[in-house]
């Protein structure tokens, strides 16, 4: 039975559909409202949290966007999700990333992009602030680390980058200052070329996002 990946074009499920699609991965793709009151019942019991994206295989359900990586990659017989003497380079990268570069872009994203598409508040200047203090510190350090590299790892590109970059193609909405960093931002333009990441939708029939008031 083919699998099924729920999603929606926010940044966790927009980075397992872009996994999947980077694998060509064997799964159907099935976007979803889970805290839509006609949906939850239904997901609920998939994933407690009601949060996506949710891969669902043999009546088994996998959420958690890193577990679906993982699990896609092993199945296609994929090196993405490195299974060699580059596992523990590549959870660094990851572990490091979700503590600071993603959770800063995350942040800064939730204050401009999130709560005000959603209609969850004014934007709490501290919260900005320190969202934007942490992704300057983040990004120093990880320029640093990419000066030399094309990607995180020597051996070439890895689930680590797809990662790092979860929150970046909703920089239009954040505004971080990504040219401050020159090997960021040139990191993130390779990433960019792959048409799996660049256009994770393509083909499917996605709702937009709401719009976010200020941005066309």
């Amino acid at each position: 039975m083919t699998a099924v990946l729920y999603f929606s074009r926010n940044p966790n499920p927009r980075l397992a559909v872009a996994v999947a699609r980077h694998l060509g991965a064997d799964v159907k793709f099935g976007w979803a409202a889970p805290f839509d009151p006609a949906q939850s019942p239904r997901f609920r019991a998939l994933n407690p949290s009601l949060r996506l994206p949710i891969l669902v295989e043999n009546g088994r359900s996998l959420w958690e966007a890193d577990a679906i990586a993982c699990h896609l990659s092993m199945q296609v017989g994929a090196n993405f999700w490195r299974m060699d003497a580059d596992l523990p380079d590549m959870i660094r990268w990851i572990s490091w990333g979700k503590a600071n570069f993603v959770q800063a872009c995350d942040a800064v994203h939730f204050e401009l992009g999130t709560k005000q598409r959603y209609g969850l508040g004014p934007v709490d200047p501290r919260a900005l602030a320190e969202g934007r203090r942490l992704f300057h510190e983040a990004a120093a350090q990880l320029n640093a680390h990419l000066a030399g590299r094309s990607f995180l790892l020597d051996s070439g590109l890895s689930y680590a980058d797809f990662r790092m970059a979860s929150f970046l193609p909703f920089n239009d909405i954040a505004g971080l200052p990504l040219l401050d960093y020159p090997d960021v931002a040139r990191w993130y333009r390779e990433i960019e070329h792959l048409p799996a990441w660049r256009d994770p939708f393509f083909g499917l029939h996605v709702p937009a996002l709401p719009p976010v008031p200020g941005h066309g």
